[in-house]
């Protein structure tokens, strides 16, 4: 574990890698454009916003601010909000190899989603639907350990599995009655996960839910480690666990929900990163979280960055963090020498 002054340099050099990362993808991709005139195009952008002049912004202006800045902030939130979730999913566990979709998130996302793609519905109704059947997956997981009167982390993990399952059915069906030409493609498109159309209103209501969370969970990040001690040591100091779980859990799972309503499902990165950060600052949370969540920002912004610049056509980044994923997991675990059980 490093000491106090080796974790802030290594704080210090996450958030330096993630700020020089967002100006080099406000620079790149089909339009490219120099950091001067980058930040420029934003200063008028934001000076015609405010004087409410009623000039148009120009064609640099409007792929600066309106499509690359949301872009390079939903990366970071989602890549950060996925990371959270993931280190706190493995620490209630106890369980290396439990990701932010545990408990059937990604999947009644997905359904929600298919479900206002084949009505008909705006962006925003894809969103809110998958946010919300999301969610409502979560809570029929957690209601069925309750229903059979066992409340042990193997049942909640199995009653995940079950509602999973359920939602990806229902889903098959779904990308069985849709159009093949359009709706069905919309479908799978989105299960791969992009940033592409997250605008600014779109993180403007996200935003309130993923810093709450983050808030929370980084203020309990001291009593996610009693649970490393084992139940009757956390009773003796005073933990109350069952809460401890509850809490963290839903609202690790509506970090999770918002994510993937505004961005589809992207696979590993809740993951492996959470392995990252335990690598580089160790077990504690209170150190291991902040540490993830920068990762996982830097993470997804580099992924998404080569996902528009490296071919004429976009990369769906769970193909990308896929083929990068999972050679990283696999190194991991022999770097860590994880035994599975």
């Amino acid at each position: 574990m490093p000491s106090q002054k080796s974790y802030r340099l290594i704080m210090l050099f996450l958030t330096v890698a993630l700020a020089a990362t967002s100006v080099i993808a406000l620079c790149v991709g089909r339009y490219s454009i120099n950091p001067a005139e980058a930040f420029g195009a934003v200063g008028s952008y934001l000076g015609k916003l405010l004087n409410a002049t009623g000039e148009k912004p120009t064609a640099m202006e409007n792929v600066v601010f309106v499509l690359r800045i949301p872009r390079i902030l939903g990366a970071i939130v989602i890549g950060a909000a996925l990371s959270l979730s993931g280190a706190v999913y493995q620490s209630v566990f106890k369980n290396p190899l439990v990701s932010p979709d545990i408990l059937g998130v990604s999947s009644g996302a997905s359904v929600g989603a298919a479900t206002a793609i084949l009505l008909g519905g705006s962006l925003l109704s894809m969103q809110i639907l998958a946010f919300v059947v999301g969610l409502a997956a979560v809570l029929l997981s957690t209601a069925i350990p309750k229903l059979l009167k066992n409340n042990s982390n193997l049942m909640l993990v199995l009653s995940g599995t079950i509602v999973g399952g359920f939602m990806c059915s229902v889903l098959g069906v779904l990308k069985f009655i849709a159009e093949e030409d359009t709706e069905l493609s919309s479908i799978i498109y989105w299960q791969m996960g992009s940033v592409q159309s997250v605008k600014m209103d779109t993180l403007l209501y996200v935003a309130p839910i993923f810093l709450a969370g983050a808030v929370i969970l980084i203020l309990l990040s001291w009593q996610l480690n009693i649970l490393s001690f084992g139940e009757n040591e956390a009773k003796t100091l005073g933990v109350n666990l069952k809460m401890l779980r509850g809490i963290t859990i839903v609202i690790s799972s509506m970090l999770t929900a918002s994510a993937v309503s505004i961005s589809g499902t992207i696979g590993w990165i809740g993951l492996i990163i959470p392995h990252l950060g335990r690598l580089t600052v160790g077990s504690d949370n209170t150190k291991m979280i902040p540490c993830a969540m920068l990762m996982g920002g830097l993470f997804l912004l580099v992924m998404d960055t080569i996902a528009r610049t490296v071919t004429s056509l976009e990369v769906p980044l769970s193909i990308l963090t896929g083929l990068i994923g999972a050679p990283i997991y696999a190194w991991l675990l022999w770097k860590q020498k994880a035994r599975v059980m």
